[in-house]
């Protein structure tokens, strides 16, 4: 019975092809809007997820205080109210993976006739397991290191580049102001943060060669900031609160004295960001929604001039013996052929033009299989509900009257 009617059904869409067409069109629209928009909604949620992945997971740091001298107020780091002794305590605390003390600024490198400013960390080895930061050519330097203020560095990629060229960096001596370091190892390459610095224009070296070699330090031991990172995300708050509570203790602060240093949530800012992208998709796939309500209006309006022209067909279909659920059936397969078929060629066009634009534009799309079936099952959807109506109206007609239709 059904193999008939789809026939009947595929007569009807021929015998005026252009406006078949055109009713298509609005689905095949509707449809292609909706992959592209959510491929490059989910493209660009996928690349601040990459970007939050190189900073590390789970983590937090303390900066130092700031200090007050003839009325102005210093920034957070400001007083070296922080030193190596907190961050041994603190990687004592339950729930902390790893802790890391630093002590950082901007220095000039010197290799041969080549200089290059960048970054210089002074840090201990837990900094490259918290940051998950893996040396691709070379070695990292270890705790020994750090105990004998070993001239030793680790180097980004950029300073690689930019330092030396097509050279393998590893082995070679190059100086940090005027003095000399053993490039022992060359870091992966991480890319921009979140607010754009380059990550690997980055120079790690031991923390006590920073403090005593590069930066000095008015108190032996004393470090800008610590980064703690804890074992897991739900370990984050009583990680951060026990961090706190230590350092108050140490510090000797009295019961509602301020505290002398700052915390800051590095896993907060960056979820915040992905769900910023995560909004910004749904948003993309909504707007992109539209089209599709109105695809199933244009097949509505279609289907019930389609109803008007064939009223005298209806008629003599119940004449000869057909039942409403027939004419409902033969009026509504036409609404759903239309509509699948419109789907599956703005599924195509969707895809290829998500394609298009990752091949010629470089921007990040990702194309998932389950929202390209969620967006052609929507639309499919959407265009049989509109096509229920005109159908049904068909069905209710009289055959009667239908007869008499001119």
């Amino acid at each position: 019975m059904i193999k008939p009617m789809l026939g009947e059904a595929w007569l009807a869409m021929g015998a005026n092809r252009l406006r078949t067409a055109l009713t298509m069109l609005g689905m095949v629209i509707g449809v292609g809007a909706v992959v592209i928009m959510l491929a490059i909604g989910q493209g660009a949620q996928y690349a601040v997820q990459q970007t939050i992945s190189t900073m590390g997971s789970n983590l937090f740091i303390v900066l130092s205080g700031s200090f007050t001298a003839a009325g102005v107020r210093s920034g957070s780091a400001g007083a070296p109210s922080l030193s190596v002794g907190d961050a041994e305590a603190m990687a004592e605390l339950d729930g902390i993976a790893n802790v890391a003390a630093t002590h950082s600024g901007t220095r000039q490198l010197v290799y041969g006739a080549q200089n290059w400013s960048a970054q210089v960390i002074g840090t201990t080895p837990d900094y490259l397991d918290a940051r998950a930061w893996n040396v691709v050519n070379g070695a990292a330097f270890g705790d020994s290191d750090v105990r004998s203020s070993t001239r030793v560095a680790l180097i980004g990629k950029t300073v690689a580049d930019n330092l030396f060229g097509d050279e393998d960096p590893v082995g070679k001596i190059m100086r940090i102001q005027q003095n000399p370091f053993t490039v022992i190892g060359v870091l992966g390459s991480k890319g921009q943060n979140l607010d754009g610095r380059d990550q690997d224009d980055t120079v790690i070296i031991p923390l006590s060669t920073a403090q005593r070699k590069v930066f000095g330090t008015p108190f032996l031991g004393s470090v800008r900031m610590i980064m703690v990172q804890a074992e897991s995300a739900e370990a984050m708050a009583r990680v951060e609160a026990g961090v706190e509570a230590l350092l108050r203790q140490r510090h000797r602060l009295r019961e509602g004295a301020p505290n002398d240093f700052f915390t800051r949530n590095l896993s907060a800012a960056a979820e915040s960001e992905a769900e910023t992208t995560r909004t910004m998709s749904i948003l993309l796939g909504a707007i992109a929604s539209i089209s599709l309500l109105v695809g199933g209006i244009g097949i509505m309006n279609i289907m019930l001039v389609s109803v008007t022209e064939r009223t005298r067909e209806i008629g003599i279909r119940m004449a000869i013996g057909a039942r409403q659920r027939d004419i409902l059936t033969q009026f509504l397969l036409e609404a759903v052929m239309i509509s699948f078929a419109g789907c599956l060629l703005g599924l195509l066009l969707g895809l290829a033009i998500a394609l298009g634009i990752n091949a010629f534009t470089g921007m990040v799309v990702v194309i998932s299989g389950t929202a390209a079936l969620v967006a052609f099952a929507v639309a499919a959807t959407v265009g049989i509900f509109f096509g229920w109506y005109p159908a049904r109206k068909a069905a209710q007609l009289n055959p009667i009257e239908a007869l008499r239709y001119q």
